[in-house]
């Protein structure tokens, strides 16, 4: 098995690129999810079969366990919840590159790297970036789930002289690594440990709950970059090849989240906007005036257009209304109505979250649209119907240079003839800043949850 193992576990490095080839679509999502099943399958079978395996006792009793808990997780868990959960698993991804680390430094004989006292060089170096990169991303990811969860204020944490102290951290920790490769030092080696795990979540309190969703996906490339760098010092080719993927692609959605937020990715760090802010109707509203308008309102207004664009976001996704989207969309068709959807890179906290909610409800992908192909359609649209996506129709990132997402790309939602506005309430998205879309001439508001509002809008349509 020896000898096969570099040939299958090429062939699950191969089965993890068309998985990521798959998942850049929701045309061949559902294909790609399955080459990682089996890529994964490979990788897992070929490891238990290799000689250097002694024992199945405590490897199978931890696959029952983790696969049993996994499992239960998959089978409760909510789509709006899967930020936080990427972010929970990125945690547990960085512990174990600490563990491994951890093992490798106590018992180098074990792995081939040495004798304790005398460990080779290299891999001294990639054991410490490794564990150091591990230990980030566990107490980072720990920060970013506590704060999408709401176990943590979003508001950002700040305090006096918290970059010169992180910049001082991060120092301080090169140092360590340097110090560790030339001394092996284990109290080097558990302080690199400490100071790691410290910078993690000094790293991440100061971001915003705007900017949560492209720590997440930071993250994810943290968690890649620890995994392969274990993968050296295990000597395992599959591990480094499928670290590097996890780490370059989740590099790369960062990069696209920033530019779909017009935001630098020095600036998410370093920045920390986007809180919690109160913002009621009261409050929100003052002296302008608001439209709130009904289901039958709404109904009647749709009915008698020649076009519709459904602007879906997270409060779609909290209120699982996309069948009851999809309905209402089917009957305005029958009557003759053009209906399309426009998708924000960001929309629902993490980039295709709308994209999978409508392909679940069966919506026609040719119907979907990105931010850049139909923003242009707005101002010959007779219609927009938002259902729970704020922050990214807000206006103020285009006219309001005080904004602090000013100059992030939105739709152009205002540009219509009308805009239904769907939403519990007045109060402000989860960047914490109000929008002004909700007071403009052409905007009534339809205050409700959104599956119960759009489920009315569809019993008036038939009636």
């Amino acid at each position: 098995m020896e000898t096969l193992a570099p040939l299958f576990y090429l062939v699950a490095s191969v089965c993890f690129i068309m998985a990521l080839r798959g998942l850049s679509g929701p045309e061949t999502a559902r294909t790609g999810l399955l080459f990682g099943m089996a890529g994964m399958a490979i990788a897992v079978v070929t490891t238990l079969m290799m000689p250097i395996v002694a024992s199945y006792w405590w490897i199978i009793p931890a696959i029952v366990i983790g696969g049993s808990v996994g499992t239960g997780i998959a089978l409760k868990i909510k789509m709006t919840d899967l930020p936080q959960l990427m972010a929970a698993f990125h945690s547990l991804v960085g512990l174990a590159a600490v563990f491994v680390a951890s093992a490798a430094f106590t018992n180098p004989e074990a792995y081939g790297i040495g004798v304790a006292g005398d460990i080779k060089t290299a891999s001294l170096i990639e054991m410490a970036l490794g564990v150091a990169v591990g230990a980030i991303t566990f107490t980072g990811s720990i920060i970013a789930f506590g704060k999408l969860q709401g176990l943590i204020s979003g508001k950002p944490v700040t305090f006096p002289m918290q970059h010169p102290l992180n910049a001082g951290l991060g120092l301080l920790m090169l140092a360590l690594i340097v110090m560790l490769c030339t001394t092996e030092s284990g109290f080097v080696f558990l302080l690199l440990i400490g100071v790691a795990l410290a910078l993690g979540i000094l790293m991440i309190i100061p971001i915003g709950g705007a900017d949560m969703p492209v720590i997440v996906s930071m993250l994810n490339s943290y968690s890649g970059w620890a995994a392969a760098g274990i993968g050296f010092t295990l000597h395992n080719n599959l591990l480094i090849i499928v670290g590097a993927l996890v780490g370059a692609s989740g590099a790369i959605l960062s990069y696209i989240m920033c530019k779909g937020m017009n935001r630098s990715f020095l600036n998410v760090l370093l920045g920390g906007f986007g809180g919690e802010q109160a913002a009621g109707p009261a409050a929100a509203a003052g002296d302008r005036a608001v439209k709130i308008g009904s289901a039958e309102d709404a109904a009647y207004i749709m009915k008698n257009a020649a076009s519709v664009i459904v602007v879906p976001g997270y409060g779609m996704a909290v209120a699982q209304a996309q069948h009851a989207v999809r309905e209402m969309a089917d009957i305005l068709k029958k009557e003759g109505v053009t209906v399309k959807y426009a998708i924000h890179p960001v929309a629902g906290r993490m980039p295709g979250h709308m994209n999978v909610l409508l392909a679940e409800a069966s919506v026609p992908y040719d119907e979907v649209f990105e931010l850049e192909d139909i923003n242009r359609d707005f101002p010959m649209t007779d219609v927009v119907y938002v259902i729970g996506a704020n922050d990214i129709t807000n206006p103020a990132a285009k006219n309001d240079p005080s904004s602090p997402i000013y100059g992030m790309p939105v739709l152009d939602v205002e540009k219509a003839k009308t805009v239904l506005f769907v939403k519990r309430s007045m109060g402000s998205g989860y960047a914490g800043i109000d929008n002004p879309l909700f007071y403009g001439d052409n905007t009534m508001m339809l205050l409700g949850d959104a599956k119960k509002m759009t489920e009315d809008i569809v019993k008036a349509l038939e009636h």
